[in-house]
Formats: C-alpha cells, sequence, structure tokens
C-alpha cells in the first residue's frame, strides 16, 4: 500500500480527458485513475498524515487544462495549466509545509501541475485540441494505492474539504 494526497476531478472532467487521449497511441489511464498527485508519501502510516493534512487551510479553485505535452524521457502524455494557478501552488505549499513538520520525506523537485493521460505513450505528430472542460476542487484526498496482479487501484482513505474563497 502507497500513500499520496491528490486532487481528483469531477467524473465528467475525467471522461472528458480520457476520451480526448483514448485515440492516442499509449497505455491510457482510465477515467476513474486519473487524479492531479500534491504529495507522495509512499508506503506509510496514514495516521501522522491525516493529523498533517487536517491542518492544511486553502480555497477551493478551478484548474484549467489547457495544454497537453509528451515528454520523451519516459514517455508520457499528460494534460494539465500553462502554469500552476496560485491557490493550487498555494494548497500544495501549505499541504508539503505540514507534511515536512510530521517529518514526511517528500520529493525535493518544484510542483508541476500536471495530470498524466498516456504512459508508454508514442510521441504523437500533433495533439487534438482539448476539450474545453471545468476541474472545480473542493477538496484534497490522501489515497492508497493498492497494488496486485492485475495493477494498481485507488482508495480515497480520508478527504479533506476546501473552504470557499472570501
Amino acid at each position: 500500500m502507497r500513500l499520496f494526497f491528490a486532487a481528483w476531478p469531477p467524473p465528467e472532467t475525467a471522461r472528458a480527458l480520457e476520451a480526448w487521449a483514448s485515440p492516442l497511441e499509449g497505455r491510457i489511464t482510465p477515467a476513474h485513475k486519473i487524479h492531479l498527485t500534491l504529495a507522495f508519501l509512499g508506503d506509510v502510516a496514514p495516521e501522522r498524515a491525516i493529523l498533517a493534512a487536517r491542518r492544511v487551510q486553502a480555497e477551493t479553485h478551478l484548474i484549467p487544462i489547457e495544454i497537453a505535452q509528451y515528454w520523451k524521457h519516459n514517455r508520457v502524455l499528460w494534460a494539465g495549466p500553462p502554469e500552476t494557478p496560485k491557490p493550487l501552488k498555494a494548497l500544495v505549499d501549505k499541504l508539503h509545509f505540514e507534511l515536512d513538520r510530521a517529518q514526511f520525506t517528500l520529493e525535493r523537485r518544484p510542483f508541476a501541475a500536471h495530470v498524466t493521460l498516456l504512459r508508454a505513450a508514442r510521441a504523437p505528430e500533433s495533439l487534438p485540441p482539448l476539450p474545453r472542460i471545468e476541474w472545480p476542487v473542493r477538496e484534497f484526498v490522501l489515497a492508497r494505492s493498492v497494488l496486485s496482479g492485475r495493477g494498481s487501484t485507488y482508495e480515497i482513505a480520508e478527504r479533506f474539504p476546501l473552504q470557499d474563497p472570501g
């Protein structure tokens, strides 16, 4: 069992992203697995992580899904915003601060808001335009990745609501 914090899109947003990526070549991320990882914890007990996340105060916001790119170095096709929205960056910064305080070891590379849609992807000659979709973020979650012979499944361990601005 591996734990991570993530923002999960509404089902219609996830289905639209899956449909957009499905004609492209690679291993598609099914709609029910599409998420934006905020912090990866690994194989740890969830209790300290839950306590740390409960201290995070952040606002609801939208993630604009406006660009898609292919990363040749790891053969991944992703979609996301052109730059990380300020409220999302604030959420990630606060979450990482609280996880650091709780003595979790996190990746030190800068956070890049991206959603993996294809793995083992073939470099596309061109990409179709992304659909116009909204991804409202009203909560973040602590999720478990459970590995089995059929691959991984994700289970929500705990939900953390965000506050409406203003």
